[in-house]
């Protein structure tokens, strides 16, 4: 089978990684020319809207997915007119944009902060005098690891913001006062069994993920997944789906929904007894779902930027190394450390070496 995916980065790379074993092979879409996943399969040179690219994508794979949720809807509208894609067009437009997600999640009747759709400075203005401040203001697309949002905490913050985002169709959001970050990775096959993931509690520093750690018996897990199952149902989704929640009130509220593998699940593959990047291709592809179950304690930190001397890293017990093979650079995901071991106070020793290297 081969399967074709949109976007080459290091979320394609790590499918490719889990398919190859199981006899896929892989062809990407990307415009870039140094596409890190362009090394496990072959690499179509092309814009995302490029229509004679995508139906050569079509004509040479068996089914497609997409690694990320920055594609336009439309390109996978059009591709699945020649050949079956997963998740769905209208899933992917509906994850893709804070207003439509967040009014998904009220229609469906999960938690989220107040919110309210932005389109004018007046807007934000009325907006920020009705849900108070601080809160957030987010571009509704295309905003990722701390990009096109703002905080905003007073009046002075306010004004201008919708210029300093691009004048383009935003939501606010009230701020949160939340104990935790938490996120719950799905999957879901085309028959429908749906399989979860323990919670995850991330920590994030300038928006970008920084350490996830994957948790045992959370009081919130049940919650969590009939939130998600609410949504996976909805979608008549099919694949992976990560569900980004805040604890708040020994409850949950709704963040945000990835349609696709997700950073806070990279633990899984060494850490589960499939990893979510297998279970994604297992659901698209048809074949069974594996098992979601935690194989002793995990986490998984980021290496942003740069990737510290390999050599360090691998001298670390029970610490295994994924470089990305992109090209070292401020705020850029380049790496991460997966780490496994039977008990949480070592868990927590390994992190911390861990840590000792990011920082030098």
């Amino acid at each position: 089978m081969k399967i074709g995916v949109i976007g080459g980065g290091q979320l394609g790379r790590m499918l490719a990684l889990a398919g190859t074993p199981l006899g896929m092979d892989f062809a990407f879409l990307d415009p870039a020319p140094d596409a890190c996943a362009a090394a496990l399969g072959e690499h179509i040179r092309a814009d995302y809207g490029d229509q004679d690219h995508l139906r050569q994508l079509a004509d040479e794979v068996d089914l497609v997915t997409f690694e990320f949720e920055s594609v336009p809807a439309e390109t996978v509208a059009f591709l699945s007119r020649f050949v079956p894609v997963y998740p769905t067009a209208e899933a992917l437009r509906i994850a893709r944009d804070r207003w439509f997600e967040k009014s998904m999640f009220k229609d469906l009747g999960i938690p989220t902060p107040a919110f309210a759709d932005i389109h004018s400075q007046p807007d934000l203005d009325a907006a920020a005098q009705a849900i108070g401040l601080p809160a957030v203001l987010k571009t509704r697309t295309l905003g990722y690891d701390g990009k096109g949002q703002k905080v905003l905490r007073d009046a002075a913050d306010v004004a201008d913001a919708f210029a300093e985002l691009g004048s383009v169709p935003c939501i606010l959001e009230g701020f949160v006062p939340f104990t935790g970050e938490v996120s719950l990775i799905a999957v879901r096959a085309r028959d429908g069994e749906t399989r979860f993931y323990p919670l995850v509690h991330n920590r994030h520093t300038d928006g970008i993920l920084r350490l996830s750690v994957a948790s045992t018996d959370h009081p919130l897990q049940a919650l969590a997944e009939d939130y998600a199952g609410r949504v996976l149902s909805k979608l008549a989704y099919v694949g992976v789906l990560a569900f980004e929640f805040f604890e708040v009130d020994g409850g949950l509220k709704a963040n945000e929904i990835a349609p696709r593998v997700h950073n806070s699940g990279h633990w899984t593959i060494e850490g589960a007894a499939c990893s979510q990047f297998e279970n994604h291709l297992r659901a698209v592809a048809g074949l069974p779902l594996g098992s979601t179950a935690k194989r002793g304690e995990s986490a998984m930190l980021n290496f942003i930027g740069e990737v510290p001397p390999v050599a360090q890293v691998v001298a670390l017990e029970d610490c295994h190394l994924h470089h990305y093979g992109k090209a070292f650079k401020a705020g850029r995901k380049v790496g991460h450390a997966t780490l496994r071991c039977e008990d949480r106070a070592t868990l927590d020793r390994r992190i911390a070496a861990v840590t000792a290297l990011i920082e030098g």
